[in-house]
C-alpha cells in the first residue's frame, strides 16, 4: 500500500483477522470446492474490511492452485491497485479482461489503463480508454482522452520546468503531504519512528500510522534539517496528515481520522473515515482542537489549503454530490469564524476518478493529484489558473515532477520558487518520499497557438514591409494589430478552438483578408503567407463612390450583368471577369459584408424556378468565397426565382431572349 492512497480518501478500519490466523488457515484447509469457498469467503471478508494484504493471500493462493472465476480476478488486480502497487495488478486486471470480455466493467478498464500506464505502457493503455469510451460513451475520463489524444506531446511540452531533489528527512517508512508553516519549516506527515507490533499497524497496507512532524528550511534553500513531531495534543495514535497554516502560524486545518475526545467513530458499516479539524498554538503547543462543522461521519473530508486572504478553505471529500471517487471543493470562512456550505468546483476539475490534495498558492493557482485527468499514470500533479475566480481547466504539470507512478501533495513558494511534493516513485527511501523542487520555467496554462507569415507582392514574390496586419474576429471586433518586417514577416499569438480573420493591406495594393480556425492542440502553429495582388491604375475604386447598405454593388462598380444560360447555374466566363471585380472590391475592404440575390425568368413552373434560382445563389456565392478566398461569413445569399421580375415578361406576355435574360441574375446587395 502506497499510504497516501489510504489517506487520500480511502477509508480505515480496526484489525478484524491477525496475520498468524489466516496463515493457520492457510496451511489447515484442504482446497476442495468446499475449501476454496472458505477461503474466498475469508477474503472476501477481509477485503471488505479494507484490510488487502491479508485478503491479498488467500486470492493468490487460490488462483495459483489453478481456480479462475470473474470476481477472484477482479479482488486480487483491486488488492494491488487500491493498495498502490499498480504494477503487480497488470497481471490480474488482464486475465480480467482477457478471459472475460463479455462482462466489462468501466471502472475495472479505468483501473487497467492506469495500470499499464504505471509500467509506462502507454499505447496499450490508450486502447483499453477507446475500449473505456465504447463502453460508456459518457466517462468523463474517457471523454478526456479521446479529446487529448496527444496528452503526451503536451507532456513533453510542459515537461522540464523544474529541477528536482532527494531529500534527507525521508525514512523507511512513508513522507508525503507537506506544507509551510509560515516559521521557515515545512510540515509533513510520516510513520517514522513508530512501533511496529500488530496493534501499531494499519491493516490496509501493514504500515504504521502518521503524525506529523516538521522540519526546518535550510538557508531559505531546497534542503532542510531538524525533525521534530509537532508538539501538543495533535499527534493520537491514529491518522494525521495534510496541514494548512494561517499567516501568523497560530491556526493549523488538519486531516485525521475520525478521532477526538478519545473516542474513534465509524460509519454505519463499521468503517473509521477521515475528517478536517482545527487547532490553536498556545504557548508553543497544539491544542484546542475542533471538528469542522461540515465533517460528517458516514463520509470522508481531507486535505486542508487555505488560500492567502484566508476567506476560503480548499479540500477533499466524497460528500453528498460529488462527481467521483473524491472531488475538490471549497467552503467560505465567515468574519464570525463560522462556515459557509461547501461547494464543488466542478467538472473542470473534478471527474468520475480521484481528485485530492488541492494547494491555492498566494497568486490563487490551484494545484492538486487526480488520476481522473490524461496523465501518465497513478495519481498526477495539475496546475489551474482562475478566470473569474471560477478553476475550468486543469493542465498536467509535465515531468519530472509527475512520473507513471503516484505524485501527489504539491505545496509551492511562489516568490523563491522551491517547493516540495511526494511520490512513491522507484529509487525512494520509503514507501512515498517527499522531494523538493526549483522551478526554472513558467508553466503551459492555457491553450495557445501562433500564426505567422509572410507577405509578398503576388507579381513579383517580393517581400513587403510595413503591411498593415489587422487579427478581427468573425464579427470583425478588433483584436490586434501589426506590421510586416523588413522580410514581410509578422505573427500574432492566437487562442485555441477560436475563428479569426486575418486582413492585410498596404497602399496601392488590394487588401486581402483569411479566415481561421484554430483546434484544441497545444501551441501548435498556423503559418500562413499573404501574397497581395498591386492595383492597376483602370481598376475602379470604392473610395471615389459613396455606398450605403442596400446599394447593389454591381451597379455602383458599373459592372457588365451577370447572366446565366437557359436552364443553367454554372458561371459563364464573360461573368467570371465581373465577380473577379466583386472579389476584389472585398478584399480592397474587408469589412465589406453582401447578400447575393439570385433570379431566374418566368419559364417553367414556379417551383423548377424557385430550385434553379437557388443552384445559381449557391454557385455564385461558392465562387467568391472560393476563388477570391473571402472569409464565408461575409457573404450570404437569398433564392427568389420568378417573383422579381425587372419587366413585364411574364408567362402570358410575349418577350424575346434578350427580355427573358435580363431576368436571369444575380444581385450583389451591400448589407451591415
Amino acid at each position: 500500500m502506497k499510504v497516501h492512497q489510504l489517506i487520500s480518501l480511502q477509508v480505515f478500519t480496526k484489525r478484524v483477522v491477525a496475520r498468524s490466523y489466516i496463515i493457520i488457515i492457510l496451511v489447515s484447509i484442504t482446497l476442495n470446492a468446499q475449501g476454496q469457498d472458505k477461503l474466498l469467503a475469508k477474503a472476501n471478508k477481509n477485503f471488505k474490511a479494507f484490510a488487502y494484504i491479508d485478503a491479498r493471500a488467500i486470492y493468490l493462493d487460490v488462483a495459483q492452485r489453478g481456480y479462475s472465476s470473474q470476481n477472484l480476478y477482479r479482488k486480487l488486480a483491486d488488492s494491488y491497485y487500491l493498495t498502490g502497487d499498480l504494477e503487480s495488478s497488470v497481471k490480474w486486471y488482464k486475465k480480467l479482461t482477457q478471459e472475460y470480455p463479455n462482462d466489462l466493467d468501466a471502472e475495472y478498464l479505468f483501473r487497467y489503463a492506469q495500470s499499464l500506464k504505471s509500467i509506462e505502457f502507454y499505447d496499450e493503455a490508450d486502447k483499453v480508454m477507446d475500449k473505456l469510451n465504447t463502453l460508456t460513451g459518457n466517462d468523463k475520463r474517457a471523454r478526456s482522452f479521446i479529446n487529448k489524444r496527444n496528452y503526451l506531446d503536451f507532456i513533453e511540452m510542459q515537461s522540464g520546468k523544474y529541477d528536482i531533489f532527494s531529500l534527507d528527512i525521508n525514512s523507511q517508512n512513508s513522507e508525503y503531504a507537506p506544507s509551510f508553516n509560515n516559521q521557515n519549516q515545512i510540515v509533513f506527515a510520516s510513520s517514522r519512528n513508530k512501533k511496529t507490533n500488530d496493534s501499531e499497524l494499519h491493516e490496509w497496507n501493514e504500515m504504521p500510522f502518521l503524525d506529523l512532524f516538521s522540519s526546518t528550511i535550510k538557508d531559505d534553500q531546497i534542503s532542510l534539517e531538524g525533525i521534530k513531531k509537532l508538539p501538543g495534543k495533535i499527534n493520537t495514535k491514529f491518522h494525521e496528515s495534510s496541514t494548512s497554516f494561517s499567516k501568523d502560524g497560530k491556526t493549523v486545518y488538519f486531516t485525521r481520522n475520525n478521532y477526538i475526545d478519545n473516542k474513534i467513530r465509524t460509519n454505519k458499516k463499521g468503517v473509521v473515515l477521515l475528517k478536517l479539524y482545527k487547532a490553536s498554538l498556545k504557548d508553543g503547543k497544539w491544542v484546542n482542537i475542533e471538528e469542522l462543522p461540515f465533517c460528517s461521519d458516514e463520509y470522508s473530508v481531507s486535505h486542508p489549503s487555505l488560500n492567502h486572504d484566508e476567506n476560503k478553505l480548499y479540500f477533499a471529500s466524497d460528500m453528498p454530490g460529488s462527481l467521483g471517487k473524491s472531488d475538490l471543493f471549497v467552503v467560505d470562512i465567515l468574519d464570525n469564524g463560522k462556515f459557509g456550505t461547501p461547494e464543488n468546483l466542478g467538472e473542470g476539475i473534478n471527474t468520475e476518478g480521484r481528485e485530492t490534495f488541492p494547494y491555492i498558492s498566494n497568486s490563487g493557482r490551484l494545484y492538486f493529484s487526480s488520476d481522473g485527468h490524461v496523465g501518465l499514470g497513478g495519481l498526477d500533479i495539475f496546475v489551474s489558473v482562475p478566470e473569474k475566480s471560477i478553476y475550468n481547466t486543469a493542465y498536467n504539470i509535465g515531468k519530472p515532477v509527475n512520473s507513471s507512478k503516484d505524485d501527489f501533495s504539491f505545496a509551492l513558494n511562489e516568490d523563491t520558487r522551491i517547493g516540495y511534493f511526494a511520490s512513491n516513485r522507484k529509487g525512494g527511501k520509503g514507501n512515498d518520499d517527499i522531494y523538493s523542487f526549483k522551478q526554472t520555467e513558467e508553466l503551459i496554462t492555457s491553450c495557445k497557438q501562433y500564426v505567422k507569415g509572410n507577405i509578398t507582392n503576388s507579381s513579383t514574390n517580393e517581400s513587403l514591409s510595413n503591411v498593415k496586419i489587422t487579427l478581427t474576429d468573425t464579427n470583425g471586433i478588433f483584436i490586434t494589430q501589426t506590421v510586416s518586417n523588413d522580410q514581410g514577416g509578422y505573427a500574432f499569438d492566437i487562442l485555441c478552438n477560436t475563428e479569426y480573420i486575418i486582413s492585410a493591406s498596404l497602399d496601392e495594393f488590394v487588401s486581402h483578408d483569411i479566415a481561421l480556425k484554430t483546434t484544441n492542440v497545444f501551441e501548435d502553429t498556423h503559418n500562413i503567407s499573404i501574397p497581395l495582388d498591386p492595383i492597376k491604375a483602370t481598376e475602379i475604386l470604392l473610395t471615389s463612390v459613396e455606398i450605403k447598405t442596400g446599394d447593389d454593388l454591381s451597379k455602383v462598380l458599373q459592372l457588365q450583368p451577370i447572366y446565366f444560360s437557359l436552364d443553367d447555374s454554372s458561371i459563364q466566363p464573360e461573368a467570371e471577369v465581373e465577380l473577379q471585380k466583386i472579389i476584389s472590391a472585398m478584399n480592397k475592404y474587408p469589412q465589406l459584408k453582401i447578400e447575393v440575390r439570385s433570379h431566374t425568368d418566368s419559364r417553367s413552373s414556379y417551383w423548377y424556378n424557385k430550385r434553379l434560382s437557388v443552384k445559381r445563389m449557391r454557385t455564385t456565392v461558392k465562387y467568391i468565397i472560393e476563388k477570391g478566398e473571402i472569409y464565408w461569413r461575409r457573404i450570404r445569399g437569398k433564392a427568389y426565382g420568378e417573383r422579381k421580375l425587372i419587366n413585364n415578361c411574364t408567362n402570358n406576355v410575349p418577350c424575346t431572349e434578350e427580355e427573358h435574360q435580363e431576368n436571369r441574375r444575380s444581385e450583389f446587395i451591400v448589407r451591415k
